[in-house]
């Protein structure tokens, strides 16, 4: 299996904090957690995006934010207006959920026209698509991946980790077959240990999004900690 040293890893975590009940001081923490491990992102609903900003400044970094979440079955117009919205409250990335009804209906023309209206609406800010693969067939997962290439998205994403499943190693193996180089891959949901990290990795992930970061950290500085002695 791939190796990542901590730091590696800490850079490509999303430390994420999506749930309901989240309040102000534990969306403050895991801006300290992201700060003090070096995560590339805190993740949060749209509500919290102007704190975060405000939290993380001078950090390096950055807001990202959920659009539609978890079901992504609001109109075009209302998502490219949300997304404007967060840009304009400080979100440097957006993870847009599709519609996946679309999807199932095999209307690909309208998930890559709402795909293409949230990232021009989004101005300079990445946006990632999530295509909730738990839902969808393998051609389907595919047909999502090209629309969100041919609508100029920078990602594509797994799972909201509200679905009946999250993310799966043959699920990004797929997703980055079909993206290649042309966009990043996020795996997203139930992501909780380093060793589920890495092998997302070794699949061809290229951002993880998590809301055990710490937890995560601790086993890749353990694990760092613990290579280094038997050298």
């Amino acid at each position: 299996m791939v190796k990542k040293d901590a730091k590696a890893i800490a850079s490509m975590i999303d430390h994420t904090i999506l749930k309901a009940d989240a309040t102000k001081e534990q969306v403050a923490e895991y801006c300290r957690q992201a700060i003090k491990y070096g995560f590339v992102s805190v993740c949060v609903n749209p509500c919290h995006v102007p704190q975060v900003k405000k939290e993380l400044q001078g950090s390096g970094a950055k807001v990202c934010t959920v659009i539609r979440f978890p079901l992504g079955a609001d109109s075009i117009d209302t998502k490219a207006y949300a997304a404007k919205k967060a840009v304009m409250d400080g979100a440097d990335e957006i993870d847009m959920v599709i519609n996946i009804g679309a999807v199932k209906d095999g209307d690909f023309d309208y998930v890559e026209k709402e795909i293409r209206e949230v990232v021009a609406s989004s101005g300079n800010a990445l946006v990632k698509v999530i295509i909730e693969t738990c839902y969808l067939t393998d051609a389907e997962k595919v047909s999502a991946c090209k629309a969100a290439i041919n609508a100029g998205a920078g990602f594509v994403k797994t799972s909201t980790g509200f679905g009946t499943a999250g993310a799966m190693a043959e699920d990004v193996r797929l997703m980055k077959e079909t993206v290649g180089k042309k966009v990043g891959v996020k795996a997203s949901g139930g992501i909780r240990s380093y060793e589920a990290v890495l092998e997302m990795i070794e699949a061809g992930a290229d951002r993880i999004g998590t809301s055990s970061g710490v937890k995560i950290m601790e086993e890749a500085l353990f694990r760092s900690n613990a290579d280094a002695g038997q050298e």
